[in-house]
């Protein structure tokens, strides 16, 4: 299962989806979009938006931390 979530030092949110992800031992790639330009245009390609955090549960994009979203998605 490919995880990436796209986030920001500041982001509480981000905080959140990461705590959630370990918490349930789920394997997550990082992409802070304040410090990589190529990141944060992939991020915005994928979602059309511009705030974090965005989510990626395998191709299936998922903006702010939606809980039942992410364990739907997370079920595939």
């Amino acid at each position: 299962m490919a995880v990436t979530i796209y986030t920001t030092p500041t982001c509480g949110y981000c905080r959140v989806a990461k705590d959630y992800f370990r918490t349930n031992h789920v394997p997550f790639t990082e992409c802070d979009v304040s410090t990589d330009q190529r990141k944060a245009e992939e991020m915005v390609r994928k979602s059309g938006q511009m705030g974090v955090p965005v989510i990626d549960v395998h191709g299936k994009v998922i903006v702010g931390f939606n809980r039942p979203e992410i364990e739907k998605a997370l079920k595939r």
